[in-house]
């Protein structure tokens, strides 16, 4: 029997042998160009953000003249009709601007001037991109061309109330006055 364990090790080198011969026959290939994809450029270089100059933006005055163009009469219900049937549009082309500007009220203020009331800058940013389509449509189709349009700020039109437990019981008692004897009956904690 012990003749028989050293044979058992001879056969184990005799493995790890030819397995180190098959390791050195290996060759490593190297390779002359990346394996990685090339980098995309982002389009945005920091060199040329800090090496920017300063470029000097000149307005230029467009004169239009409105003595020859239509100066037709139209009504506060024009406006409001075509303000629906635009918003109707809105709604269903794009969801997120008819939210933001659907609380606009448009006015007839004198003759040729609508007043716009718009809650927030935010809602008139919204409301900037589609201005030009609406007031374009609006002249085109009462045919008055001299309009001007007038921005107002309307803070009434932001309301936002904070409505405690206390002011939501209190705007209960108006409806239902027995509901106060309760209150004073039971002590409610209403903070």
């Amino acid at each position: 029997m012990p003749e028989k364990t050293p044979e058992k090790k001879e056969v184990k080198t005799e493995q790890l042998s030819v397995t180190t011969q098959m390791v050195q026959e290996v060759s490593v290939t190297k390779t002359t160009k990346p394996l990685s994809r090339p980098g995309i450029s982002s389009g945005f270089s920091i060199n040329s953000f800090l090496n920017k100059e300063d470029k000097v933006e000149t307005a230029e005055d467009v004169v239009v003249r409105t003595e020859n163009l239509p100066q037709n009469h139209f009504t506060d219900t024009d406006l409001q009709t075509e303000w629906k049937i635009m918003l109707k549009q809105l709604q269903v082309k794009n969801n997120f601007v008819f939210n933001a500007v659907k609380t606009f009220k448009l006015v007839k203020a004198e003759e040729h001037k609508i007043k716009v009331l718009f809650p927030s800058d935010s809602a008139k940013v919204e409301f900037d991109k589609i201005s030009g389509e609406f007031f374009n449509h609006f002249k085109r189709k009462i045919q008055n061309h001299i309009i001007e349009v007038e921005y107002v700020r309307d803070v009434e039109n932001l309301k936002i109330e904070v409505v405690t437990k206390r002011k939501l019981f209190e705007k209960f008692i108006e409806k239902n006055p027995l509901l106060k004897d309760l209150d004073d009956l039971m002590k409610f904690d209403l903070t």
